[in-house]
């Protein structure tokens, strides 16, 4: 049986999803750098549990709470899912693409959160539909109406761009 990865080995291979994670539900950077370090503090002072056999799937899962428990204490549900869109794309050189990556980080944050953390957990992080329940804590069919609820909304809020760019 492979040793445990060590909490460097972890936050090596995670935190930039984990940070896009928690990004998702606070609406800013700054609330997702401390949801971060909260949640690496909080992993450092318990043992990772052996015999795990999705590591990123369990960390979602601890993220997933821990997030939710963030918005409890802070009462911010309602600002997080109206907040202006976190700067999930590298900036672009190309107008038309920085474009694009505007108008599809506007369409995102349009999403109401459980939509939104479910399309991030699908297409960014690829994710099963089993694997997002679990993580969750929510029936399967849930996470996949979700998700196609958030494919229906990204496709309308993206249909004029998608108009514009194809070729006649």
């Amino acid at each position: 049986m492979p040793a445990a990865p060590t909490l460097p080995e972890i936050y090596d291979a995670h935190a930039a999803g984990l940070f896009h994670y928690f990004a998702s539900f606070t609406g800013n950077d700054a609330d997702a750098k401390d949801l971060l370090q909260e949640f690496f503090i909080k992993l450092a002072r318990q043992p990772v549990p052996a015999g795990i056999a999705n590591l990123r799937a369990w960390l979602l899962r601890l993220a997933h709470h821990h997030a939710i428990d963030w918005l409890r204490r802070h009462s911010v549900r309602r600002s997080a899912e109206e907040a202006a869109p976190v700067e999930i794309f590298a900036p672009q050189e190309d107008p038309d693409q920085a474009e694009l990556a505007q108008r599809l980080a506007r369409a995102l944050s349009l999403l109401p959160l459980e939509q939104r953390s479910v399309a991030q957990l699908k297409l960014w992080d690829g994710l099963t539909f089993e694997e997002i329940a679990e993580v969750q804590g929510i029936p399967l069919n849930t996470a996949a109406s979700r998700y196609r609820y958030a494919l229906e909304k990204l496709r309308s809020e993206l249909r004029p761009l998608y108009d514009e760019l194809k070729p006649s």
